[in-house]
């Protein structure tokens, strides 16, 4: 029978949800967009080709994200026990969902900054604007729309993460649903948190999508 703390209990786990996905999704892009924009601008047709450096980024990059987010969780948990001084818990998640988010966001960012019409470029480099200047003031402008339409499919991707927490008691919805839906067969609270999960991603989508539509200039 559903409960008055049932209903509690589902609503703790979508503030810790929120608290874990929003908060690795700042720390993602805090590390993720300095990644993007060095990969794309030491790329070989980028404003500053720097093969080595690529290199490098490119297979932290492609390394991390091969790695299934569960093992990941597993194999950082003495970093995080030793960052946030234990391994378990809501807080402790944010760690493993930082780094797995972080090259996620960086080729996320590549992909906008190419996608920016080379013509816009050549004019600023001509114009004699330095790389720090066509960094800030062009890739980042004219690709905007793209990266905010990223940040909504990245929120997504780490509330999907956050939910595979659960599993080893990472907290949030997720570990809802195991802990009573799975582990002891409570089949209407694993439903829920399912759907509150897949209400979580709507939101973000929707709200990520209206505010990409607003900032696109080809639309106003």
């Amino acid at each position: 029978m559903w409960s008055s703390e049932m209903t509690v209990m589902m609503l703790d786990g979508v503030k810790e949800t929120l608290f874990m996905t929003l908060l690795s999704t700042l720390f993602g892009y805090l590390l993720g967009v300095p990644m993007g924009i060095a990969l794309a601008v030491t790329d070989q047709g980028g404003v500053r080709p720097n093969a080595v450096i690529y290199k490098i980024l490119d297979v932290i990059a492609n390394v991390v994200r091969s790695i299934p987010f569960l093992i990941l969780l597993i194999l950082l948990m003495p970093l995080t026990k030793m960052i946030v001084g234990r391994s378990y818990g809501t807080a402790a998640t944010v760690v493993p969902l930082t780094i797995a988010a972080a090259p996620f966001i960086g080729r996320m960012i590549e992909s906008s900054i190419n996608e920016v019409d080379r013509g816009v470029i050549e004019a600023a480099q001509s114009m004699g604007a330095s790389t720090m200047t066509i960094i800030t003031r062009v890739l980042l402008v004219e690709a905007r729309t793209s990266i905010l339409v990223g940040v909504t499919i990245a929120l997504g991707t780490i509330l999907g993460y956050s939910a595979m927490a659960g599993i080893v008691g990472g907290g949030g919805l997720g570990d809802i649903a195991m802990r009573y839906g799975y582990y002891r067969y409570e089949k209407e609270i694993m439903f829920v948190a399912v759907v509150l999960l897949v209400v979580l991603v709507q939101i973000f989508q929707t709200l990520g999508m209206k505010m990409s539509v607003k900032l696109d200039r080809r639309k106003r």
